[in-house]
Parts: structure tokens; sequence; C-alpha cells
């Protein structure tokens, strides 16, 4: 059995291993092949291109990026009408993996789309693009089955593959007990995983702890960077707050959110990482202005944030703005900072939505029903 991928950000590649790893375990001799990233790969799965270290976001970056997507999709199509894998397996990523789906259904092989994009959110309109090329939606989040399927298009709920990577993190200890031994409250700043994040929200997270700092001088700062080639950009920026306690780390994302008594972030997926921690938690969303004009109309829902949508109410606060919500971000630690019985109540709120929602096993669930639609066409053929 040959299995294909299409997977161009980072939580994609982690959700893509751990579903190679899934198939595996269900069933041997399978080949893992197409587009994903490092995790993937050491999954065992061949890359004909390394997708995610060349993710691309943003107006400017997909139209410099053309050429070589175009020229990935030729590749794809090419091997579909050679090789002819059994299954194309898509991950988030829309805008590329639309032209993935629509070629891999053109040779009449079955896809899935394994954590599927938020278009109940933002482009209910794409819906129809999944109702033409997409064979089975395994969604994510619980809302998501009943939202697809009201559309015709095939789809059920497995869960969201995050919950089953957070309990297999293992925790520096080392750096944990060190930066416990330092003393002080630490506030986590998580600036976001790609460039544009970090570029258009870090600054409004800086300003924050610099109020905070001010009326709680014992807080400190941890920064969660995501990869090496932020640790450049972030220096440049905490330069302009002298005196400000903060200390810049890579890698080390689950080990600040667990020293951190509360944090700020950017909107993602990290939020799952937050709920599963349970950990109070300010969001930052800044919009450039010609995004603003273009999204803001097309926004279906009322919360940005997963745990938000997931509690169906604001239990993260959220600064979605043009300008910069330091003061307003400020002011949500501070409360927590300031009132216990309110910090607690976050917290008993977070350990009630993880009790109902953090359910493990959906590369299990999504492995299982992928086998189950390949192995009966495969009996069928023959």
């Amino acid at each position: 059995m040959r299995i294909f991928y299409s997977v161009g950000e980072p939580s994609g590649d982690v959700h893509g291993a751990n579903l190679i790893r899934a198939l595996g375990q269900r069933r041997g001799g399978i080949e893992s092949v197409g587009f994903g990233g490092d995790r993937m790969a050491e999954a065992g799965c061949r890359h004909l291109f390394n997708l995610c270290n060349h993710a691309v976001m943003g107006f400017t970056q997909v139209i410099s990026s053309l050429p070589r997507l175009l020229s990935l999709v030729s590749q794809a199509d090419r091997y579909f009408r050679h090789q002819r894998p059994d299954a194309v397996v898509l991950i988030d990523y829309p805008g590329f993996n639309w032209w993935i789906a629509r070629r891999a259904h053109f040779h009449r092989i079955p896809v899935f789309y394994f954590v599927p994009p938020q278009l109940w959110a933002w482009a209910g309109w794409r819906v129809s693009k999944v109702r033409r090329h997409v064979d089975h939606v395994l969604c994510s989040l619980p809302f998501e089955e009943t939202w697809f399927r009201e559309r015709g298009v095939a789809a059920e709920y497995v869960g969201h593959p995050f919950f089953d990577e957070l309990p297999r993190q293992r925790l520096d200890s080392t750096f944990m007990e060190a930066q416990s031994r330092r003393g002080g409250t630490i506030i986590g700043l998580l600036p976001g995983s790609r460039t544009h994040e970090v570029e258009l929200n870090f600054l409004s997270q800086l300003r924050a702890a610099q109020i905070i700092h001010r009326k709680h001088p014992q807080t400190r700062f941890l920064v969660a960077c995501y990869k090496e080639q932020h640790l450049t950009l972030v220096e440049a920026m905490r330069q302009q707050f002298a005196g400000l306690p903060i200390e810049v780390q890579v890698q080390k994302t689950p080990e600040i959110i667990e020293l951190s008594k509360a944090c700020i972030s950017v909107s993602g997926s990290v939020s799952l990482e937050l709920l599963y921690r349970a950990k109070p938690t300010a969001i930052v969303f800044r919009l450039p202005k010609l995004a603003a004009g273009i999204l803001y109309p097309l926004v279906k829902v009322k919360f940005i944030t997963l745990v938000n949508l997931l509690a169906d109410r604001m239990i993260y606060p959220e600064f979605v703005t043009l300008g910069c919500p330091a003061e307003g971000v400020a002011g949500a630690l501070l409360n927590w900072l300031d009132d216990e019985s309110a910090y607690a109540g976050v917290c008993r709120e977070l350990l009630a939505l993880r009790e109902r929602v953090a359910m493990p096993g959906a590369c299990a669930r999504a492995a299982g029903r992928i086998l189950e639609v390949v192995e009966r066409r495969q009996l069928r053929a023959g």
C-alpha cells in the first residue's frame, strides 16, 4: 500500500508523522511518500520535496513562490499518473492542497483531508472545492462534522491530533529546575511559529510585558521562539526594552508554558497546548491594514481562538486589532496576578474543557478510517 501526503506547515508535519506511525502500527508494508517536513521524514516518509521548510504565507510570499508551487503540483500529478498511490492525505495548508486534491481526484485516487482548513470561520464558499475533490474529511473539531455534512461533504469527527502529540512530550527537567531556582513569577511570551506572526505581534507582547513588570516587579518573561531563524528578529525587538527581565529560548515552548503563571500568545494551534496545560492566556492577533480590509468582512465566527470556539465562550481574552493592544493584554494578566480567585476560576474552566475535548487517539482513528476505505477499494478491484 502506498499513501501520498501533502503537508506544508510545521504543525501538520507533527500530525503527519504521528499518522504515519499509527498506520504502520495497524498494517505493515505501507509506503509513505510526498510533501512534508523533517518529522514526517523521521517517521519514514520519502519526500519528493520538503514543503514544510519552504512554507509560504501571505500574498507577497505566495506570488513570489508561485513558480515553485506550480512545479510541485505538476510533480504530484506525474506521480499520481505513473505511481498510482492508494490514497492521498492532505493536512491543512489550503490553497496549495486544493490543487493537489484536484489532481488526485482527476486520477480517481481517494482523497482524505485530515485537519481540514477552518472554512466555517472565514471561507464557507470554498466548501464546494471540498465537495468536488475530497472524498473524506476527517474532522479535528467536534462541530465540524455537522457543518461539512450539512453542505454535502462526507465527514466524520476523529479528534484533534494535537492531543495525540501532547501526552508524549518530555519536558527538559534540567531547564525546568534551573528556571524554578531563579524564582520570580514567570510570564510566557509566545510570538508564533511564522515569521510574519512574530513581526506583527511580538512588539505588542513586549509592551504588555513592560506594563506588567512596572506593576509587578517580581515578574520575569520567557520568550518561546519556534525556530532559530527567529532569534535575530526577536533579539532586535527586545533591545528597545532595556531593563525588562526577559530571556529568549528556542524549542522550549512546552517547558515555558508549564513554568508560566500565565501567557501572552498569538492565535493558533498552540492554544490547544495552552489548554492542555490549563494555562490562563491572553491572545494577541494583529492584522496588517490591507489584510484586515479583506478578512474582516469574511469572518463568520464569534471567536478566533480554538479554545474559545470549543468552549463556545471567551475563556481566553482575545485582542484582535489593527493597533497595539498592549494595555488590554496587560490588563487581562494583571487581573489574574492581582485576583487569585479570578485566576483559579479560569484554571478550573480550562481543566473542565480539557476533560471534555482533549481526546487522544485522533491519529489512530484517522488511520483506521483510511485503511478501511483503501482496503474496501482494493477488494472491489481485485
